[in-house]
C-alpha cells in the first residue's frame, strides 16, 4: 500500500466521519425517545390482541433471505468437478421454495384482509 493511498484514505474517512455528525437532524421526537420503535405501546397493557399475519410474513421474508444465502454460493459451484450436483441442488432448493409460496398464497396465507 503506497503512502498516497494510505494517506487519501485517511483524508476520506476522517471527512466523511466529520460530515457524518453535522448532517443528521438532531430533533428527537417522541417516537424515537420511545423505547421501543416496534408500534407497541411500551406503557400500556401487554395482553393487547396483535395480527399473527404481521408475524408470517416476517418469517416468509427470513425464509427467502435465507434462500439467498443458500445460493450465493452456486456460481462458485459452478466451477467445481462436478458441477451438475451444485446445480442440481440449487434447483431443488428453489422448487421447494416456489412450491411453498404457491401453497402459502393459495391458501391466503398473504392477504393482509381478513
Amino acid at each position: 500500500m503506497t503512502t498516497t493511498t494510505l494517506i487519501s484514505t485517511l483524508v476520506i474517512t476522517a471527512t466523511l466521519a466529520m460530515i457524518s455528525f453535522w448532517l443528521p437532524p438532531i430533533t428527537p421526537d417522541t417516537e424515537k425517545l420511545s423505547p421501543y420503535e416496534c408500534g407497541f405501546d411500551p406503557l400500556g397493557s401487554a395482553r393487547l390482541p396483535f395480527s399473527i399475519r404481521f408475524f408470517l410474513v416476517a418469517i416468509l421474508f427470513l425464509l427467502f433471505d435465507l434462500e439467498i444465502a443458500l445460493l450465493l454460493p452456486t456460481p462458485w459451484g459452478s466451477q467445481l468437478t462436478t458441477p451438475l450436483t451444485s446445480l442440481l441442488l440449487a434447483t431443488l432448493i428453489l422448487i421447494m421454495l416456489t412450491v411453498g409460496l404457491a401453497y402459502e398464497w393459495s391458501q391466503g396465507g398473504l392477504d393482509w384482509a381478513e
